[in-house]
């Protein structure tokens, strides 16, 4: 079972149909919406701020989320994936956004809908990035636009992808309970 911490008096509020991987940590001020997945080894550190997240966001293994003490927050829409290795220091990030491995998003930033961060993109304190474009690199640039349809249709999928692979898990933790309820 995934650690989930109180600290200060806040305790993680997880949303309906989550999947959190064993070894997932969520601590703090922490408020995730339904359908979410919170893979291995990914932490959300919502110990010195906020962390708000929406439904059916995947944060894939080895991200951490977390914010500057009484100041930045993170702030997550609505099918957004993180990628394997992001980190999100007190960013937004507005629904629909693809945020490709690796990539690093500092203080302040914002993605907008439907946008594409690369793998390995660095994106600096309170850089806004408008809908529906793809950046990249170190720090990131605008790329191009990406067109609307195709964005949604691409992280749709991928959020679908998520919960299905996440009840692939569930189904095994339900047989492990009850070969352990079966055991006793």
């Amino acid at each position: 079972m995934a650690l989930i911490k109180s600290v200060r008096g806040f305790t993680p509020e997880i949303g309906e149909d989550c999947y959190l991987a064993e070894n997932a940590t969520i601590v703090g001020d922490v408020v995730m919406g339904k359908g979410c997945s919170v893979w291995f080894n990914a932490v959300v550190r919502g110990d010195v701020n906020a962390i708000r997240i929406g439904n059916h966001v995947n944060i894939q293994d080895g991200s951490v989320l977390h914010t500057l003490y009484e100041k930045s927050v993170v702030e997550i829409g609505n099918y957004v994936s993180i990628g394997h290795n992001v980190t999100v220091h007190g960013a937004k990030i507005n629904d629909y956004a693809l945020i490709g491995m690796g990539a690093v998003l500092l203080d302040y930033a914002e993605v907008g809908e439907g946008a594409i961060v690369a793998a390995g993109a660095l994106v600096l304190s309170n850089t806004k990035i408008p809908p529906f474009t793809l950046w990249a690199g170190v720090p990131a640039k605008y790329v191009k636009d990406v067109e609307p349809e195709k964005t949604h249709e691409m992280n749709r999928k991928i959020a679908h992808n998520y919960a299905m692979y996440s009840s692939w898990f569930k189904e095994e933790d339900n047989k492990e309970a009850s070969i352990a309820e079966d055991g006793k």
